[in-house]
């Protein structure tokens, strides 16, 4: 069932970012747990259910949006304008300093592979051009050794960062660059990712995935939503719901951090190196 604002739109909550089958229970436990803490804060009109066909990356951020995480780069980009930042989580995976992310390159276990320039000329796949960590991140960490000359042998967009994987352990690819908190979960519940890959090194680092809600929301229940969130990340009540999800905490988000993504991109434009190629 959904919920209903106001203005008689109907909600909509999803958690897409990491929306792996074997997480969908953990991720439906999570909202459950927002939704009665922010209902005993004066919203309890929200969705009792995840909408779990949202993609990672849709065309926009709509009123309807009540609550859902999304890449950090699309939000200055294709979504700027369209989102209130909710919280920004801090994950228990390799690749996270507190609030912070990154992406990490990986390659299977037996490539002869041992930094970043061994790559050149090889087959590249990585999820979407809106992505931060499949493409923003790896583009500025490449920009530095392509010397503004295309770098990969090829490159191939995917539309999932589980999808990298799988083309990467079939042969099909030999290298990409996935979100290190995705990599963790693929690793902790689909252990050939564990055991026909490995990361060849990381990138720099950029602040979490954030959750938000659209700019339409009423503003008592972004208050409702953020002190829920609060709870959650850090009651011993749901200890275990974190360690389901790998999350360590969730904090009150930095809009200035997300601005660097920007610096990211213009920091590889300006080194002739504007797009993966």
């Amino acid at each position: 069932m959904q919920g209903h604002g106001t203005s008689g739109v109907t909600m909509q909550a999803s958690l897409p970012m990491y929306n792996l089958p074997e997480l969908r229970a953990a991720n439906a436990a999570f909202w459950t747990a927002v939704r009665h803490i922010a209902a005993g804060e004066g919203s309890a009109d929200l969705p009792e259910t995840l909408d779990v066909d949202r993609p990672a990356v849709p065309a926009a951020i709509e009123p309807s949006v009540v609550f859902s995480q999304v890449c950090g780069y699309p939000l200055q980009t294709i979504f700027h304008g369209q989102a209130i930042l909710l919280g920004t989580p801090c994950y228990a995976a390799f690749g996270c300093d507190g609030p912070t992310h990154t992406g990490i390159f990986v390659v299977r276990r037996d490539a002869p592979y041992q930094t970043v320039a061994d790559l050149a000329g090889i087959r590249f796949v990585f999820n979407s051009i809106h992505s931060n960590s499949g493409m923003n991140l790896p583009r500025r960490t490449i920009a530095d050794i392509a010397g503004g000359h295309s770098f990969f042998g090829s490159v191939r967009e995917t539309d999932g960062h589980p999808r990298n994987l799988d083309r990467l352990i079939a042969g099909e690819a030999d290298a990409t660059c996935v979100d290190c908190v995705t990599y963790a979960l693929c690793c902790r519940h689909r252990p050939v990712v564990a055991q026909e890959t490995r990361v060849l090194a990381t990138t720099a680092p950029s602040p979490s995935l954030p959750f938000v809600t659209s700019v339409a929301t009423p503003p008592r229940i972004v208050h409702a939503l953020r002190a829920a969130l609060k709870r959650v990340g850090s009651a011993p009540d749901y200890r275990g719901l974190r360690d389901d999800l790998m999350l360590a905490a969730i904090v009150p988000p930095d809009q200035a951090a997300y601005s660097r993504l920007l610096d990211y991109e213009r920091e590889s434009v300006a080194l002739g190196y504007p797009r993966l190629i």
